[in-house]
């Protein structure tokens, strides 16, 4: 899904993101395209950051926060995460 929020209100916003959090809970893979890391914290398990065509990183969301993460997609700490 590429930024599937990103045209919508703030209740079609909430019932997407139940939608595909319903969807991961039933063991389905997602793969989520978006700049809102609020939103990928309440439905990923894992972030993956390409900054340049290239791997920045991947992170578990619950061994992170949004501000490590957006340091991987500046650059400011380009050797903090691995790949995985």
């Amino acid at each position: 899904m590429d930024e599937p929020t990103a045209a919508l209100g703030p209740e079609e916003t909430r019932n997407t993101l139940k939608l595909i959090g319903a969807v991961r809970e039933r063991g389905t893979a997602i793969i989520l395209i978006s700049h809102n890391l609020e939103q990928v914290f309440q439905v990923a398990d894992r972030v993956q950051v390409m900054r340049g065509g290239r791997n920045a990183g991947v992170v578990e969301v619950a061994s992170t926060t949004q501000r490590d993460v957006l340091g991987m997609i500046v650059g400011a700490d380009a050797g903090a995460a691995s790949a995985a």
